[in-house]
């Protein structure tokens, strides 16, 4: 049997990449940013829950961007959400 693992995908124009490096960010750090947004704006016991509601959250979009995206053969293989942004607008919104 022979297992090929594709490479990530390159994006074909800056506005894709840009849109990437986002998304990738937003997976990245935007828990905590909101949890921050709640702490300013409220209190930390309630920034707390936000952050480990967050957790859950952002996994589960991260996890569904994955499963979408990624071929089948190669989900195994660890990627960084930067990666996984890449391979998402590759194959939904930036074709080549």
């Amino acid at each position: 049997m022979n297992f090929h693992i594709d490479p990530t995908p390159t994006l074909p124009t800056r506005q894709c990449r840009f849109q990437a490096r986002f998304l990738g960010y937003a997976l990245s750090y935007g828990n905590y940013l909101i949890a921050g947004m709640i702490w300013w704006r409220n209190d930390w016991f309630m920034a707390i829950g936000a952050l480990l509601f967050g957790f859950i959250v952002f996994g589960i979009i991260r996890s569904k961007l994955r499963n979408d995206s990624i071929p089948p053969a190669q989900r195994e293989v660890p990627y960084t959400d930067y990666a996984i942004a890449t391979w998402y607008l590759s194959r939904h919104h930036c074709f080549n």
